[in-house]
């Protein structure tokens, strides 16, 4: 068994930072693309009810009292000097970035990238207890020991997020911050409207509040894609089809960020996602699940379409997106409003960020077993009717075009990564277990 302190040295090793270049110097992006508005126009009257009623419910939620965390920094002039000095790039013309969900897998790692190249970043999360926040706070500690500032708060507290854009001329916000999981929506569904959209809006309304207003960079999901059959999943596809709870309330934040870009000029990314992995990862996630079935010696379930079709997903390294979100910040236009006001258009655009090889979940197994050195006890079912799809496939054209996004890390070498972390930081006969103390 590792020693605690062994293990907050493992988290600190060079190979859990994202081996993320300096900042991408390309053209400015394009603007709205047509497709998009084919996009929206295409979205069913049954859909914009179910969005009006969702919008209704986060409305009503978001304007509910909750316990504030915020009262113990509004008063605190130390804290103050943390925010600004933190917010501060270290380098000539470099960034300043707020972003959320910063203790999470992306949000980690894409805070540590850009505090490595020079660019000033605070962090938000609220901790929540979705899967074990151990993994949470360790990440927490490595970025304090980066002198990376990390408030513990929520997206729905007001008046935090009023004081932490008028201590801070955040020049961009990357918002990572959701509630995450397909399945889990089936189990507490209030918890994605509280995050997902009633904790979006909230956001947009600080910064398009502010002065001047940053840019947003946020995350969608490639769960928007929902029914859509036809493969690779591309932007301008049909997206008004959600398979899940989560999947719904994330095309209901593209259409509430365009929105705000529409009535108040905020430049607006919008990233879909596709099943990122990695060391730090999520441990919900089956490939982390897995790893800590097979060490124990537990079966795991692998699931199966109609008709005995395997399951397939676009993995990606998480290296390979959090490149993608710096290059997104690097290449967003200008928000065109002031405290509130639009002068202007401002860009507004999509990319799916994904790895163009969908594996299937068979074979993921397989070079789990290969790199782990133990054979995983398999117990094959059909598919429930839970929310997930039977496969995911990225069409990156157009983030390889305006982004020069280029993933570079296959399953194999990126599990291989991911089972040197797992081992280094649980050990194989800790079987993941809950950490404390780190």
């Amino acid at each position: 068994m590792l020693t605690e302190k062994n293990k907050m040295r493992l988290l600190e090793e060079d190979e859990l930072f994202p081996s993320t270049p300096g900042k991408v110097k390309i053209e400015r992006a394009h603007t709205i693309n047509r497709q998009f508005h084919r996009c929206f126009a295409s979205t069913s009257t049954t859909f914009l009810w179910a969005l009006f009623l969702i919008a209704l419910t986060a409305s009503y939620l978001s304007f509910q009292s909750f316990v504030s965390t915020s009262s113990r920094f509004l008063s605190s002039s130390a804290w103050d000097r943390q925010v600004r000095t933190s917010a501060s790039p270290r380098r000539p013309h470099g960034l300043s970035v707020l972003v959320t969900g910063a203790a999470g897998f992306v949000g980690s790692h894409c805070s540590l990238a850009l505090h490595k190249r020079g660019d000033g970043v605070v962090g938000l999360d609220n901790f929540n207890s979705y899967y074990d926040p151990s993994l949470k706070r360790a990440r927490r500690d490595l970025l304090s020991r980066n002198s990376i500032l990390l408030i513990d708060g929520d997206l729905n507290d007001h008046r935090l997020l009023s004081k932490l854009f008028s201590l801070a001329h955040f020049t961009h916000v990357l918002h990572l911050a959701a509630q995450a999981g397909v399945r889990y929506a089936i189990e507490n569904p209030a918890s994605y409207v509280h995050s997902n959209i009633a904790g979006l809006v909230s956001l947009l309304e600080a910064v398009k509040s502010a002065d001047p207003q940053p840019a947003v960079v946020w995350a969608s999901s490639s769960s928007v894609y929902g029914l859509n059959d036809k493969s690779p999943f591309s932007e301008s596809d049909r997206t008004d089809r959600p398979a899940s709870l989560y999947a719904a309330t994330k095309k209901a934040g593209e259409e509430i960020t365009h929105t705000y870009n529409h009535i108040y000029g905020l430049s607006i990314t919008g990233l879909r996602f596709f099943t990122v992995y990695g060391p730090m990862g999520r441990p919900d996630m089956a490939y982390f699940s897995f790893t800590k079935a097979i060490l124990a010696g537990k079966p795991i379930t692998i699931y199966r379409g109609k008709d005995g079709v395997d399951l397939a997903r676009d993995f990606t390294y998480i290296d390979d997106i959090v490149r993608g979100c710096l290059a997104s910040l690097d290449t967003a236009g200008k928000s065109t409003g002031s405290g509130g006001k639009k002068s202007g258009p401002a860009p507004y655009r999509i990319f799916n960020l994904g790895n163009t090889s969908p594996v299937t979940v068979p074979t993921l197994v397989s070079i789990l077993e290969k790199h782990l050195k133990v054979k995983a006890k398999k117990k094959i079912v059909e598919m429930p009717g839970n929310g997930d799809v039977p496969f995911t496939h990225a069409n990156i054209s157009l983030a390889m075009a305006e982004l020069r996004y280029k993933p570079s890390t296959n399953l194999e070498a990126g599990l291989k990564k991911f089972v040197k972390w797992y081992i280094s930081y649980y050990g194989r006969s800790s079987r993941g277990g809950r950490k404390t103390n780190l």
